[in-house]
This record gives structure tokens, C-alpha cells and sequence, in this order.
């Protein structure tokens, strides 16, 4: 499958493992490249659904001088938001424990923005899934928190971790988006390359 990706040296631009299993699981080649210090800021007035397509374009934006002719690079950057708020990355184990505990007994949404560049051409999409949470006890949250230590995730939980095996109780949507990378659609757009 995907044999048109043949031509293309393919370079993941994320240092997440969850990202890497994922895209490992289209069966394509790629190479992981991580350039640091990528700023991940965004305007004040960005509408919550499109910041993280804003950002994973951002990313793509810095690898352009990098890029071969041959290279096609994918970013992606998700958030998770809920009640108007964005919730990137917890800063710390209070910031992770204010996020559950507003994610606890609502449904968010957990929107990952991807871009596909080469030196020519580039495609940006977004995903959103929609994921509801029972009304989390402060022990579980202290519990997953303590033993998971979810610093690196978008609002403070990873859905194939603990706290999403005993916590989400409904989801519409891509359940590998919410893990942070959309691959059915990401398959379907390199397709079309």
C-alpha cells in the first residue's frame, strides 16, 4: 500500500512515542528528526479548533530550509479543549491535576493539527474527537498522576493509558487522534500525494 510514497524520504518531526507507533502502524518507512526550540506560541484570537492545525503548520514552517527535494515531513500538534479552554501540556502535577479535574464528568474535544510538507507543496489538515469522562474521585486523579506522570500529554492524560481505561466513558470520533496523530486521515491524505 501507499507505493506513490516510494519517491519520498519520509521524516516524522515529533519526539512522541505515541506519534511514532502510530504512523509505524501504515507500514511506511520514516525517519524521526526533531529540530529544538520550535516556538509553539499562537494568537490570543485564534479560534480553540484551529490552533493546532496553526501550530503543527508553525513546525512545518521550520523545517522548510532543511527540506530535500525529496523529503515530505509531517508535524502534527494537539490540544485538548473543554469549555472554551485550551489545555496543552500540564506545566506541572497541579496544572495536570487542575486539568482532570476539569475534564472530570464533562465531554472535551481533542483536536490534533497536522501538516504534510515538501519543498513544494503542503497539505494541513485537523481532526477532533469528541471524549467524555465520568466524574473522576481526586484519589484516581492523584493515583494516574503520581503514576503515569502525564506531563507530556495535551490535557494531562493519554486515552490508552489508566485513567482511560477506568475514566472515558463515551467517544466520538478517532480514537488514535486523541492518542495525538489522526492516522486514518493522515493515510488518506498521502494517498492523494
Amino acid at each position: 500500500m501507499l507505493q506513490n510514497l516510494q519517491k519520498y524520504h519520509i521524516i516524522l518531526a515529533s519526539n512522541s512515542p505515541r506519534r511514532r507507533e502510530l504512523l509505524s502502524g501504515l507500514g511506511i518507512h520514516f525517519d524521526v528528526q526533531v529540530l529544538p526550540g520550535i516556538d509553539e506560541s499562537y494568537p490570543a484570537f485564534l479560534p480553540a479548533e484551529r490552533i493546532a492545525q496553526y501550530v503543527a503548520h508553525k513546525k512545518a514552517e521550520a523545517y522548510q530550509s532543511m527540506t530535500g527535494s525529496d523529503d515530505l515531513i509531517i508535524t502534527a500538534d494537539t490540544v485538548v479543549v473543554c469549555e472554551g479552554e485550551v489545555m496543552g501540556k500540564p506545566a506541572d502535577a497541579a496544572d495536570a491535576r487542575r486539568m482532570l479535574r476539569k475534564l472530570s464528568g464533562k465531554t472535551h474535544q481533542v483536536v490534533t493539527g497536522v501538516c504534510l510538507a515538501t519543498k513544494t507543496a503542503l497539505r494541513q489538515f485537523s481532526v477532533s474527537t469528541d471524549v467524555t469522562f465520568k466524574t473522576l474521585a481526586d484519589e484516581e486523579i492523584d493515583y494516574y498522576i503520581g503514576t503515569y506522570r502525564p506531563f507530556d500529554k495535551a490535557g494531562a492524560y493519554g486515552i490508552q493509558e489508566w485513567i482511560g481505561y477506568i475514566g472515558v466513558t463515551g467517544l466520538k470520533g478517532s480514537y488514535y487522534n486523541v492518542m495525538g496523530l489522526p492516522v486514518q486521515r493522515i493515510y488518506a491524505e498521502l494517498s492523494k500525494l
